[in-house]
């Protein structure tokens, strides 16, 4: 059966949220073309991971035949993650823009999939090429030849993060101007992936 990874990461709820409000039209429309598809759903904002810590790194490095017990406590979390990113056929991330870049929520999820030697630093990656989509929605403009350009860290992040360190085939869906409503194209456009990715 096919597998959807959906997380969403915006504090607002979703009648408020316009990267909730796309991640739902592309799950939507993913659902009906896979109706016996499996839904992983993690809401980042709602029940926040905690941040990487000292021993769940060390264990990240520590082959698994070499872990102390405390180390294999550590991390669980990490191998529960890195196995729902690897079981994903499609993955759909909600990532607002907050103070110029990603919410601290999908930054620590980040820190604790990133492994090397397993989702990264591999050839291949155990989630290569696995399809992304990133709701990357902003309140203003932050496109090429914008005032604000330069503190755009999310797209520029994201593409170094997602399609860099752990090789996934990432497209973004950029709402912007989401101040004024203006994200219905990109829910349109999310829906039209989901379809796309169906075949």
């Amino acid at each position: 059966m096919p597998t959807l990874l959906h997380m969403d990461s915006s504090l607002f709820p979703a009648d408020t949220s316009a990267s909730r409000a796309v991640t739902a039209t592309f799950r939507k429309e993913w659902e009906a073309q896979h109706p016996g598809g499996t839904v992983i759903y993690r809401d980042l904002a709602a029940d926040p991971l905690p941040h990487l810590d000292n021993l769940a790194a060390a264990a990240g490095f520590t082959p698994a035949d070499q872990r102390t017990p405390e180390l294999d406590a550590a991390f669980a979390l990490r191998d529960t993650l890195a196995s729902e990113l690897e079981r994903a056929d499609v993955v759909v991330i909600g990532a607002p823009m907050y103070n110029f870049t990603i919410p601290s929520s999908l930054k620590a999820w980040l820190d604790h999939v990133i492994i090397a030697g397993r989702t990264a630093l591999a050839e291949p990656s155990t989630v290569a090429g696995t399809p992304t989509v990133v709701v990357a929605s902003r309140g203003g403009g932050y496109g090429p030849g914008t005032p604000r350009e330069s503190f755009e860290f999310v797209i520029n992040y994201l593409e170094k993060a997602l399609a860099e360190a752990l090789s996934l085939d990432v497209e973004f869906v950029v709402p912007e101007l989401t101040r004024a409503k203006a994200h219905e194209e990109a829910a349109t456009k999310a829906k039209a992936l989901a379809a796309r990715f169906a075949a």
